[in-house]
């Protein structure tokens, strides 16, 4: 009985431990020091030699990917994870690290149509920046790259559906015993070791670095908040990627672990496998192309400082903290082509704005801001960081910026069809069902700015010149020059009056009043703009019609709403959706702003065709501001344009506060 009672329980602990090692060798939970023993998916140019994983070899412009097979399914989860990998990057050549390679969650194990290069064999030209990738990065960029707009050649990046980082930063570690921050050269033919943890409770990211042999630092590298549970589907796979260029480098990964909804078990350093013994010596070949190298350097050195200084920035520490992608002036300089006269594309209060041709064929607009204060220019680069976090397809783009001898460059996606303004009063007409699709487009960025965000983008200066048309005519919001961001929730102060007279809000002129609500009036004034086909304010029509938003409840009033229609239209458009939009636009104009709509119930105005209440009684409407001032200094006998539009002019600068 008693030897039955002790086999009894040896099976139990045996099974106890088969358990046990099963969990912790699942897609949830696995740590790997021999790859050959690991459950991977391998193609392109990734082998595993010796236990170790290899990414790439000696193959130009080739790629390699290796996934763990089984997938990690999300499904109720709040899709935290952690992970802990050490890797090793051998260049072939000492001049130059070559390409880099990622730590990758996708949800295929598939990736051959990654293209080589500097889109780490992750994505390509056709796919990039698709909300359907559903791909997340962490790159271990070693190349400076033209198709991903990264300059530095040794940058750590997080890439979301985009070879494009939304974060980047220089490698570098924290060395706890002296309280510093110290670079690391990814591509050092040494071991370094990584940690990558996400919290889906706190929807943050943290990205570590640290040679091997030094202990996990107590500051992160990256430490960003992301919501992942807008990328990722119900099932994910992880893995890596990496790629070749004309230079190569040799990739590996010598130890991984894995947890979902835990802490990953930290990697036994004494088990992660050594690299390979090194390639062999080309010394006397590096030591003539250094003298080389050398030699033209003292030579052209007196024409380098002078060229060198043409194109000089401004570096500042407090700008480390910024995601977008920083832009040299000599990239931004030659894709302007010097910043010609015949590329300015448009100008205004802060500067004008400039097409360029980057070198990989990206068209680009770039806006040049003059702005002298260091305090100034710091909350501006601030907001710019706010904004080019912001992802919606009715949003005009923010690729980075550069800073030099006292301006800002802005450079943004190339819209080639211009402002919406450009279509209405400038000889290109717009149908009905592009005007209505405009329209919902800019209802619908104004919604994900308002409500969709973690913080709140008040954009303050909506009007149609802001809304720039893509090559197929979606209208896209631009020009984030006056936003103001700020917490759900928060009560903002009254501040100086900023934006365009005839899409002000009455609160916005008379007490300094900004938050969602002025954004809805500006709109509403967009709405009228575009359905109608007029200006907001034009001095140089009839008193009756001067004041657009006073002409249309006139028309509301005696049942002729219709007859504000866009002549330019010649009756083509829908009457109900005619009548709504009016309403809609009337609706925004309220003058007491809590009888406004919010843009969540615009929107849903929209979708579902539903017809607004609304009266036209003229007290109820918040008239802007401007004709009360042209009325009073305007003479007595009428006024010519030249007055009116000297008014006009003059008012409107003084309160667009440029």
């Amino acid at each position: 009985m008693a030897g039955a009672m002790e086999l009894l329980s040896f099976l139990i602990i045996a099974s106890f431990h088969v358990i046990l090692m099963a969990l912790a060798q699942d897609g949830n939970q696995f740590v790997h020091y021999d790859f050959r023993k690991a459950d991977l998916y391998i193609d392109g140019v990734a082998t595993i030699e010796d236990g170790r994983l290899k990414l790439t070899n000696s193959s130009k412009r080739a790629t390699g990917h290796a996934f763990h097979k089984t997938p990690v399914n999300f499904r109720n989860t709040s899709f935290s994870f952690t992970t802990e990998f050490v890797f090793a990057i051998i260049p072939d050549e000492s001049t130059s690290y070559g390409q880099g390679m990622a730590f990758v969650i996708a949800p295929s194990v598939d990736l051959r149509y990654g293209a080589a290069t500097s889109y780490l064999g992750i994505f390509n030209r056709t796919n990039d920046n698709k909300t359907e990738n559903h791909i997340f990065a962490v790159e271990l960029d070693t190349n400076a790259s033209s198709e991903a707009l990264e300059e530095s050649d040794n940058h750590v990046g997080i890439d979301i559906n985009s070879i494009i980082s939304v974060y980047s930063v220089d490698a570098s570690y924290f060395d706890d015993t002296k309280g510093l921050r110290k670079s690391l050269v990814l591509a050092s033919k040494q071991r370094i070791r990584i940690w990558i943890e996400y919290d889906g409770e706190q929807r943050l990211l943290n990205v570590t670095l640290a040679p091997l042999e030094t202990p996990k630092p107590s500051l992160p590298l990256l430490s960003r908040s992301i919501d992942l549970s807008k990328i990722f589907k119900e099932q994910m796979f992880f893995g890596f990627s990496g790629s070749t260029g004309t230079i190569k480098s040799h990739q590996y990964i010598l130890g991984w672990a894995l947890s979902i909804g835990g802490k990953a078990q930290s990697l036994d350093i004494s088990k992660v496998l050594d690299l390979p013994r090194p390639p062999p010596n080309h010394m006397p070949v590096i030591l003539a192309s250094a003298a080389t190298i050398a030699f033209l350097i003292i030579a052209g050195g007196i024409a380098f400082f002078y060229h060198q200084k043409r194109f000089a920035e401004v570096f500042e520490q407090w700008e480390q903290k910024y995601s977008p992608q920083r832009f040299s002036f000599r990239t931004l300089y030659k894709a302007t082509k010097g910043f010609k006269e015949n590329r300015v594309l448009g100008a205004g209060g802060f500067g004008k704005v400039y097409k360029g041709d980057l070198p990989d064929g990206t068209q680009i607009a770039v806006k040049r801001v003059s702005h002298g204060a260091k305090q100034g220019m710091q909350e501006y680069v601030s907001e710019i960081a706010t904004m080019s976090r912001l992802g919606h397809m009715n949003l005009v783009q923010l690729r980075g910026y550069c800073r030099r001898k006292g301006e800002l460059l802005l450079v943004y996606e190339y819209m080639p069809n211009g402002s919406l303004s450009d279509y209405l009063f400038h000889g290109n007409n717009l149908s009905w069902s592009q005007r209505v699709h405009i329209i919902t487009g800019v209802a619908s960025a104004l919604r994900y700015l308002h409500d969709d965000t973690e913080k709140v983008v008040l954009h303050r200066d909506i009007k149609a010149s802001n809304i720039l048309l893509d090559s197929n005519l979606n209208g896209k919001l631009g020009d984030f020059g006056l936003a103001r961001v700020h917490d759900h929730g928060e009560i903002l102060q009254p501040t100086r009056v900023v934006g365009t007279i005839g899409y002000m809000a009455p609160e916005v002129t008379t007490l300094g009043v900004t938050n969602k609500l002025t954004d809805v009036y500006a709109f509403g004034a967009l709405i009228l703009e575009v359905v109608c086909g007029r200006r907001p304010i034009d001095l140089e029509r009839s008193l009756e019609q001067r004041i657009l938003i006073e002409w249309v409840a006139s028309c509301g009033r005696r049942g002729g709403l219709i007859d504000t229609v866009d002549s330019k239209l010649a009756g083509n458009f829908r009457t109900e959706e005619a009548k709504l939009l009016l309403k809609l636009g009337m609706l925004c104009s309220q003058k007491d702003p809590e009888n406004r709509p919010t843009m969540k119930d615009i929107t849903e105005y929209l979708q579902k065709n539903i017809m607004p209440n609304i009266t036209f009684d003229i007290t109820e409407i918040g008239i802007p501001i401007v004709p009360l001032i042209c009325n009073e200094m305007t003479p007595s006998h009428g006024t010519t344009s030249s007055v009116a539009s000297f008014w006009y002019d003059t008012i409107t600068v003084l309160f667009r506060g440029r």
